[in-house]
């Protein structure tokens, strides 16, 4: 809650992502990938080490958790100065793996992208295309690896605007009341 907030909506700066709403497996997936260190976030080894988060029903139960908060209704969101070019190129290399509104696929461990942070989704799409997320899919490294910068902060502006559902936002100035 420190980093993510107590809303799970992360802060539009990209510092911190947005895992309200997130798909249960895929939170699982990460938590996992971090604890094996099998990616690279030293912020979150503290608490997706067993000694901090306990054993495997403990990150079920966190991402179960987590994966039922409302979703941020006003992420940040990029200038909109490409959004034709970020749509095309979101059809042409995305769909297949991240739905046709952002989606993603929990059973394949494919992320909800949808109204997630543009500054975050540009850092991580970078890490992603440059080789420095070490437990990225293999497939869409290879699908990426030709994107120019231009053509990254495009996609990953249209990507930030696409809406979830109605049932997964949370209302402006929801507050978590757990911890109310």
């Amino acid at each position: 809650a420190a980093c993510h907030r107590l809303e799970g909506w992360g802060m539009k700066d990209g510092t911190f992502p947005m895992l309200a709403g997130q798909h249960k497996n895929v939170i699982i997936k990460q938590l996992a990938d971090i604890r094996a260190l099998n990616r690279d976030n030293p912020t979150m080894y503290p608490f997706a080490l067993p000694e901090s988060i306990g054993g495997p029903q403990s990150i079920a139960d966190v991402a179960d958790y987590i994966s039922k908060l409302p979703m941020n209704p006003t992420p940040g969101v990029g200038d909109g100065k490409d959004l034709a070019k970020g749509e095309k190129l979101y059809k042409e290399n995305c769909v297949r793996c991240h739905g046709d509104n952002g989606q993603g696929i929990p059973e394949k461990f494919f992320p909800r992208i949808q109204g997630q942070h543009y500054k975050y989704l540009l850092r991580q799409f970078e890490w992603i295309r440059d080789g420095k997320r070490r437990n990225a899919n293999p497939d869409m490294i290879k699908q990426i690896k030709n994107f120019s910068d231009d053509d990254m902060r495009a996609v990953m502006d249209f990507v930030s605007r696409q809406k979830a559902p109605k049932e997964l936002i949370g209302p402006i100035g929801w507050e978590n009341p757990d911890y109310n």
